[in-house]
């Protein structure tokens, strides 16, 4: 009788796993941020300036660009875009932001008031548009950083 408990122990063994595996698949989400958290409605930002690195990475892509302030000082900001897949879904390519080149961006800045910001339109020196998360209909205008 040596086997006599042991259906109890696969059982309590298979519960455990399961609570496991429940508990690792909820860890991206719960990683995840609210845009409410980090970034701010009220403060629409509009910049432009020369990409210096777009990280294709998950759960957010970013993109990182100069802006040269009216003080003549650079700053490198950092914009949060959608999720890669999606951005593919609406036709970026990775070949699209080599360093260098010039962009208007606009989003809505961090609350913690850094060169941080969420993406919703990239525009390109002839015009073409990316869009990069938020649709721009519900985008505010906003004045460029470092207009008065």
């Amino acid at each position: 009788m040596r086997h006599k408990g042991g259906g109890m122990n696969v059982t309590v063994l298979l519960a455990g796993s399961m609570v496991a595996m429940l508990y690792l698949t909820t860890l991206p989400a719960l990683a995840h941020h609210s845009f409410a958290a980090e970034f701010d409605e009220n403060k629409p930002v509009k910049v432009t300036g020369k990409v210096t690195q777009m990280r294709w990475s998950n759960p957010h892509a970013w993109i990182y660009v100069d802006v040269e302030g009216p003080d003549g000082k650079v700053v490198n900001w950092a914009f949060e875009t959608a999720a890669v897949n999606n951005l593919y879904r609406a036709g970026w390519r990775k070949e699209d932001l080599p360093a260098g080149t010039v962009l208007v961006i606009d989003g809505w800045q961090a609350r913690n008031g850094t060169p941080t910001a969420n993406a919703y339109s990239i525009t390109f020196p002839d015009g073409k548009r990316l869009f990069a998360g938020s649709p721009a209909a519900a985008a505010p205008a906003a004045a460029p950083v470092g207009a008065k």
